[in-house]
């Protein structure tokens, strides 16, 4: 693709794009590797991948910015994030105000931005790749708190017309059915690599269309909206069969596709029913790959035939059919055996968790692989921790390129400069969350302890309190402690509501305790604040009930800058267990039955997580005496360990066991 054909394909390219975008330069990063990347997608001769995912977190505000030439509207700015403390004077009077931009809002937590680290090291890596997915034009929800209530969903509203980076296309594509003809605008957002060399398409699709009904036009509002079967069937339709119809109208020519959950699996569908000769799907099939990310029985979804019959026409309805029944007789399509059945590869995202598949999908027993989830090491170090690795280059090298070189960390365990250099990068990152909640008056040599994800049943938000006076009778006799609590729970999971409401509950009760035991929890935790906490706490707290959790990554982005690991053994942390990078603690998974999700064993599980964290913080005050560190600590060793397994847990070596065992 040269210059010209790449404006030519743009919307309003001279009245909207043409100061952002000219011969050499997109929003400010050099355009030739867009050129060379959507040529090589093109071509029959260079091997690439399609990889299909709902949502994608790109963490844009933190990572690769790109720029407007002209001032980013408030629509698009970041938004005051208001606290809920057990200080109560601070709540009242202030809110985190931090001027930045807004994340491209088309992801919901922990699966999108996994799929953002993703489509980073690809690019790093150099491959030909596009990426799918659906530009959300009112994003997830922005979460409010109200007292008594919890949390309170407001719909977000934000302009991708004036985002830097993306970019509207000409080109169209439509969905038949038996309301009329779906059509979706394209939309492309380029995701650079680590040194600019090289990028990844991203095509996202969008209903938003003054061609579509007022039904259509809204399929692609709200990501995940799930209170009519009728929305779930089209915005996965969209995924599945819009992104097939988006490569053929893009002229791509990708030789593998990669379905990140089910959501995808009408591209399956889609396949088939392209196809004039019915017999090529068995070639066909062997071009598709499936990773699962969720034992979780709601992460898996079945249509009824009868719901996808007053949908689509008979051909789709009778595809959706030969692939998802389970069994001839099957009265719905399920999405995850359309996957596991007709894909060549299939893949868990951790050890156990394909363990775990194993044991829910014994008929594919023999084909399910396990690939350990990472997260991208560009997007999650700190500056600090950057610098950190640029200081001991005899050590690790270069890093950027080889992420795995952090392993070496284990060679300086020994050395004291180091040892002290480590905390002392610990200290200032710290320092910089302090900063960011300053009328809270936390204190940097007060032990701090972060539970921040997607709130849900199956995690235990609330574990911590479950007997709260336990916690506290460990800051007045070990230490003081400062405890930070932020993540979202799906409008429609009362459960994961009801978390929150007890979190906040508890926390107001803890007024009088604010001196030594101060709790905040904060809204609206997004890839900002995922990076800010995950980078600058003392403990990283994870505790999901085993084995329920497929992977979970905020850790690993915890332990690229040290932050040592109080956990269940569940997800990725099963494959650290004995590497001392913290305390693991609580009920362990074993035998051939799951078992309930519902049996969230918080009785057992919380006398256990206190009595590691009295440990930890009876190690910490050792360790750091108001400021007076001893370097030789323990607590050191397990910094060290951390950053020695985050040369293992990040994507660039997920990316590369893909290329090697799924695409291949």
């Amino acid at each position: 693709m040269n210059y010209k054909e790449f404006i030519n394909q743009i919307e309003n390219f001279e009245d909207q794009y043409s100061k952002d975008i000219d011969g050499s330069s997109y929003f400010s990063f050099p355009l030739a590797p867009i050129l060379e990347a959507e040529t090589k997608l093109a071509a029959p001769t260079v091997k690439s991948t399609a990889y299909f995912s709902m949502e994608y977190g790109l963490a844009p505000s933190i990572y690769n910015t790109l720029q407007l030439n002209r001032p980013i509207p408030e629509k698009n700015k970041f938004f005051k994030h208001q606290v809920f403390s057990n200080y109560w004077i601070s709540d009242y009077v202030f809110k985190i105000d931090i001027h930045k931009m807004l994340d491209i809002p088309i992801y919901s937590g922990g699966l999108g931005v996994l799929a953002g680290d993703t489509v980073k090291s690809m690019a790093d890596l150099g491959l030909s790749v596009v990426a799918l997915g659906i530009l959300w034009n009112k994003g997830y929800f922005k979460q409010n708190f109200w007292y008594k209530y919890g949390q309170v969903p407001e719909e977000l509203s934000w302009d991708p017309h004036s985002y830097p980076g993306l970019i509207p296309l000409k080109n169209r594509v439509r969905i038949p059915t038996r309301q009329g003809e779906l059509v979706l605008r394209l939309w492309k957002y380029y995701v650079y690599s680590y040194d600019k060399k090289h990028v990844v398409p991203l095509v996202l699709l969008d209903s938003n269309l003054p061609d579509n009904s007022e039904h259509f036009r809204k399929l692609t509002d709200q990501l995940y909206r799930s209170d009519q079967v009728f929305w779930r069937i089209l915005q996965r339709s969209i995924l599945g069969i819009g992104g097939m119809k988006a490569i053929d109208e893009l002229k791509m020519r990708p030789d593998c596709y990669h379905l990140n959950e089910g959501h995808a699996a009408f591209a399956l569908v889609e396949k088939y029913v392209q196809l004039a000769d019915k017999s090529r799907m068995a070639a066909e099939k062997k071009k598709f790959v499936y990773t699962c990310h969720t034992p979780v029985a709601a992460g898996h979804d079945r249509f009824q035939i009868a719901e996808l019959s007053a949908i689509f026409p008979d051909n789709y309805v009778e595809a959706a059919g030969r692939f998802g029944k389970e069994f001839p007789d099957s009265s719905d399509a399920n999405l995850t055996f359309i996957c596991l059945d007709n894909c060549r590869h299939v893949n868990a995202v951790a050890q156990k968790h394909g363990e775990i598949m194993r044991l829910q999908f014994p008929h594919f027993a023999s084909r399910i692989d396990a690939i350990t989830n990472g997260v991208h090491t560009h997007t999650w170090v700190s500056d600090p921790f950057a610098r950190l690795f640029d200081k001991y280059a005899n050590v690790f090298g270069d890093w950027r390129r080889d992420n795995n070189r952090l392993k070496e960390a284990g060679r300086l365990l020994k050395n004291d400069n180091f040892r002290r250099d480590i905390f002392e990068a610990h200290q200032a990152n710290k320092c910089q969350l302090f900063k960011a909640v300053k009328p809270w008056k936390m204190q940097e040599n007060v032990l701090t302890v972060c539970w921040a994800r997607r709130i849900t049943n199956y995690k235990r938000p609330s574990l911590l309190f479950h007997h709260v006076e336990e916690v506290l009778n460990i800051a007045q006799k070990t230490g003081p402690l400062q405890v930070i609590i932020a993540g979202k729970a799906h409008p429609m999971d009362t459960a994961g509501a009801s978390h929150i409401q007890n979190i906040m509950e508890h926390v107001d009760r803890l007024n009088k305790s604010h001196k030594f035991f101060k709790v905040l929890v904060l809204e609206n935790y997004d890839t900002y604040f995922g990076k800010l906490l995950s980078n600058s706490v003392d403990i990283w707290l994870n505790n999901p009930l085993p084995p329920f959790e497929a992977s979970g990554t905020s850790g690993m982005k915890a332990i690229l800058n040290g932050v040592l690991q109080l956990s269940t053994l569940d997800g990725w942390v099963v494959e650290a267990e004995h590497d001392d990078i913290g305390w693991i603690f609580g009920w362990r998974h074993h035998g051939p039955e799951i078992g309930d999700e519902g049996n969230l064993r918080l009785e057992e599980d919380s006398k256990a997580l206190y009595a590691s964290l009295k440990d930890a913080a009876a190690l910490y005050y050792r360790t750091n005496n108001n400021g007076a560190v001893d370097i030789r600590s323990p607590w050191i060793d397990k910094m060290i360990h951390c950053v020695e397994r985050a040369g293992y847990f990040n994507t660039q070596r997920m990316v590369q066991e893909y290329k090697a065992k799924m695409w291949a």
